[in-house]
């Protein structure tokens, strides 16, 4: 079975057109799972009516506006195929490319992402998006050409290994990179917006780096939080005791330093370091501790 989770938000004129598509090109089982992320047109009236009409259309309905990756886990929850479709529901992602994501499937991976390289969107958005993607690029080496394209197609222990929140749905390919998973890309074609207004502006691009760093301290320090916090605070604490020996010395030449900025600098890195480095050990015994629970379970 194919399972394709559709979240929504104030999508009613496309709904019922996405839906003619998606039957027309799904061939195999499957099911379509709406979610409704807290519109406030008519949407869920639509698909409720969709519903009542096709078995196999299945809704999430959230009293208000949640975000995508509380609208994607909720989807991966209550999905039954073995394979996993999520795309928008603005058609701007086309049902038809679908075959092209499940063909690259074949070929060995485990989460195929779209790549939008001809975008019919503002130029400048496409500017953001493309140093964007360079910049994840370069600090992740996944070679991903369009990181937050939403029309991707997974195996179902991808969907079942994700832990979504905040605005981590960008980052999926990332994280399921770290998790051991195949993942690959393939072209796909992008549409011009007929219906509606787009969710997406600049403060999604800016929001986006503080969310990078986020993924980067996940991939890297997660399972050893010690190597970040420790290293930190070795070094800190290094840098203030040299100060604190220089001054040291200092004083017994005879001068004095009671008054010396330098003095109340150097105890505060040796504090500060000292604080970090404690912190780094209590934050590998909790996640020894976590490891532990999950072999006992």
């Amino acid at each position: 079975m194919i399972s394709v989770i559709i979240p929504f938000l104030n999508e009613e004129q496309s709904l019922t057109e996405l839906y003619q598509r998606l039957t027309a090109v799904l061939k195999k089982e499957f099911e379509i799972i709406f979610v409704n992320d807290g519109s406030t047109d008519n949407s869920l009236k639509v698909v409720q009516e969709l519903a009542e009409k096709d078995g196999r259309i299945r809704l999430i309905n959230f009293i208000r506006n949640k975000g995508k990756s509380a609208a994607l886990t909720a989807g991966f929850k209550k999905a039954r195929g073995e394979i996993i479709i999520t795309m928008d529901a603005d058609l701007q992602d086309q049902p038809e490319e679908i075959n092209k994501l499940l063909e690259k499937l074949k070929d060995g991976y485990d989460l195929v992402s779209g790549w939008k390289k001809k975008r019919y969107d503002k130029k400048i958005i496409v500017y953001f998006s493309r140093l964007f993607n360079w910049i994840i690029r370069k600090t992740t080496k996944l070679q991903i050409h369009d990181i937050n394209c939403g029309f991707k197609a997974y195996r179902r222990e991808v969907a079942e290994n994700l832990s979504l929140y905040g605005d981590l749905y960008r980052f999926i390919p990332i994280l399921a990179a770290k998790e051991g998973f195949k993942i690959g890309e393939t072209e796909i074609s992008h549409a011009l917006r007929r219906y509606g207004r787009s969710k997406y502006g600049f403060s999604k691009f800016f929001k986006g780096f503080f969310d990078l760093t986020t993924v980067l301290f996940l991939i890297n320090f997660k399972t050893k939080p010690f190597r970040l916090f420790g290293t930190a605070g070795i070094s800190l604490f290094g840098l203030g005791s040299a100060i604190l020996v220089y001054l040291t010395a200092v004083w017994f030449s005879g001068e004095s330093i009671g008054r010396r900025p330098l003095l109340i600098f150097g105890m505060l890195l040796v504090i500060v370091g000292i604080q970090l480095f404690s912190l780094g050990l209590m934050a590998e015994l909790l996640v020894s501790v976590k490891e532990g629970k999950k072999k006992d379970d």
